[in-house]
């Protein structure tokens, strides 16, 4: 059996302002109108063009 420990404060801080830098980047995207579709799209395309 495996077990292991760690400080899951340490663990979720980085995961949580990663969120939240998303979330404020979504709503800056929404109030201008923007539609993050084609972004998401444009994301999985990205790596076709040597872009990794």
């Amino acid at each position: 059996m495996i077990t292991a420990s760690a400080a899951s404060g340490a663990l979720a801080q980085p995961l949580i302002e990663r969120a939240a830098a998303l979330a404020k980047a979504r709503a800056v995207m929404t109030a201008r109108g923007r539609d993050a579709r084609k972004w998401r799209k444009a994301g999985l395309l990205w790596p076709l063009f040597g872009g990794e």
